[in-house]
Order: structure tokens, then sequence, then C-alpha cells
């Protein structure tokens, strides 16, 4: 029986991998703010260190069992995950999530040691019957998609909880949301099929102003974190993520044709006037041969026209030289 493989983030799964090591990367960049009053991205960095299995933690001198969806830590450490200034501020963190019934925790080690469990763990994750040490930058876990929405809802978005409520909602080739065969698409399964959103939707669900939506998202796009396609009149845009495929899927990331997405949804791309990013250099017209083969149909009305044949081959090998095939930006390269 032969099998196909299919590489696909589907609509109707309820969570979403998560990889640590995107996590990390997150809490590195101090470039993206924190400020925010959702809590989503202070309970995923708690899940990224929760342990899959039993294992020990010493500390002190003293050797801690920590158990599945657990971990200890010290207060200091959280204030750092946290970017708090105080040690204080990150236990009231922790009070809230508590109080919402994501998290349950105590203090040890005369107060100076958190140690936190993850409500629900083993209803998402699996949790391994033996005792080994987990590591903390490397393997993934299981988030659900429903408990993005419950934390959004909760209060004002910080950048990084918009990042990762980007992240979560991301499509990719699934047949049921229109544009994600071209790349990892955010869709909010809002039941339309269409990712199509808007600044006022989006200023709505993250808690603040449609100039803040703008600031955030063309800042995210500098950064290379995502594509912000945007449709000429009220249809609204379209957002794909960047480094989404080799993140999740360890596969090349494909480039973001924005003529393509235009065909696809069959709506005008708005093109700014002045663009930042140089113009690749186009092959000349005589590098290309339009080879005449015997049944040749060049000359029947409904045939594709020389020149429209020459336009195609550039533009093919435009696409090809950005996704760091070399000899197609050569001046010397013959194409037929």
């Amino acid at each position: 029986m032969d099998y196909q493989l299919e590489l696909k983030q589907i609509v109707d799964y309820p969570r979403c991998r998560i990889y640590r090591e995107f996590i990390r990367s997150l809490m590195e960049d101090r470039d993206i703010r924190t400020n925010g009053s959702s809590y989503l991205f202070y309970y995923m960095t708690l899940c990224s260190y929760a342990n899959f299995r039993s294992s020990y933690r010493r500390i002190e001198g003293i050797s801690y069992l920590v158990g599945p969806g657990e971990w200890i830590c010290k207060t200091s450490e959280l204030a750092e995950w946290f970017r708090t200034r105080f040690q204080h501020q990150a236990l009231s963190i922790l009070d809230f999530l508590q109080k919402q019934n994501y998290i349950t925790y105590i203090r040890l080690g005369r107060n100076n040691l958190v140690k936190f469990s993850i409500n629900g763990w083993k209803q998402h994750n699996t949790a391994l019957d033996y005792n080994y040490p987990c590591l903390k930058d490397v393997g993934f876990f299981f988030f659900p998609v429903a408990a993005v929405h419950e934390l959004i809802s909760m209060g004002k978005c910080s950048e990084m909880d918009i990042v990762l409520d980007l992240w979560v909602h991301a499509i990719y080739n699934d047949g049921q949301v229109q544009g994600s065969e071209l790349g990892p698409v955010v869709y909010f399964r809002n039941c339309t099929s269409s990712p199509l959103t808007n600044f006022s939707d989006l200023a709505l669900r993250w808690g603040i102003s449609k100039a803040t939506v703008s600031r955030i998202l063309n800042k995210l796009q500098d950064k290379e974190y995502l594509s912000l396609v945007s449709f000429t009149g009220r249809h609204g845009s379209v957002i794909y993520l960047c480094s989404y495929l080799s993140t999740m899927f360890n596969i090349s990331d494909v480039m973001i044709d924005k003529e393509e997405i235009s065909m696809t949804f069959q709506i005008p791309v708005h093109v700014p006037e002045a663009s930042s990013l140089p113009e690749a250099e186009p092959i000349r017209e005589e590098q290309i041969t339009i080879m005449e083969a015997e049944n040749s149909v060049s000359g029947q009305a409904a045939s594709v026209s020389k020149p429209h044949m020459k336009k195609i081959v550039q533009k093919v090998a435009q696409i090809l030289a950005a996704q760091g095939v070399s000899c197609c930006e050569c001046c010397c390269c013959p194409f037929m």
C-alpha cells in the first residue's frame, strides 16, 4: 500500500504544538514588549518549563521530586522569565493564574522557591511513568487553542501575547481555509473559511486601538515574524507567518508572493508607492529560448503568446532566486 506524507496544520485540531526552542527565542527577544494583562505569554512560559515525566531537581543542597506538568524554580528565575522588576510582581502573576484555575503553586525553601503545577496537563500532553531529567530547551508541548481565546479576552494584549496568538492560529495546507496552501496563514477560527481580517476586529480582539494594531503588525513585519498582505478598499488583510515551517516541520520556509495571494483571493493587493526592498534584476529576454515543438499550438488563438511565455519565465526565475537558487540570477544562464 502506498502512503503519501503531507505536512499540514489543520483548523479542526484543538491543540497547537509549541516548541520550547521557539518560546526561548521569544523570551530572549527583548525588543518585544510584555506589558499586557492577558497573561497568555506568562502561562505559556510556565507550560514550556513543565515536566513531561518525573525528575529530581537539586537546589541549594536539597533534591525535590517534580512530577509531570510541574516544575520548581527560584523566585528570582520566575521574575527573570516574566521580565518583572520585583519578585512580588512575578508572584502576583501566579496568583492570578491560580485564581483562574490554570495553575496551582506553593512556596518552598523559606519562600525562596516556587513549585507550580499546570492544571489539566495530562489532558493535552503525555505523562511518562518513569524518572529522568527533562530538557527545557528542546522538544515541544501541546497547548489548547481554547486557552488562548480565554486568556486574551481577560485584558489588554502585549506584543508578546499577540505574537503567540498569531502563532497558535496559523493554518497550513488545509483545504478548509482559503490561501493556506500558499503558506502558514493566520485564521481565527470564525467559521468563515476566510483568513481575511481588519484592524478593527484585531483591535477588539486584543483590547488595543487600531493605531496600535497597525504599529505592532508593522513592527513584527520589520522583525520578520510575519508578512502582512493588505488588499485594496475594505477587503482587509491576511497575515502570513515567517519561519513557521522551519520551526514546526523543519523544512524550508516558503516565500510569500503577494501577486499569487492576490490571484488566490481574487482581490487586488495594495502596493506601496515606495518599496523599501530592492528589486531583483530580471533576466534578459536574450537568455530565454522558446522551443517550437512539432505539434505546437502557438498559432492558435487560445495558446500562450511568446511575450507572455517570457514574462512567465522571468517571474519564475525571480521566485527561484528568492528561494536560494542562485543560478537564476546569473546573466549568463540560458532558459529554455
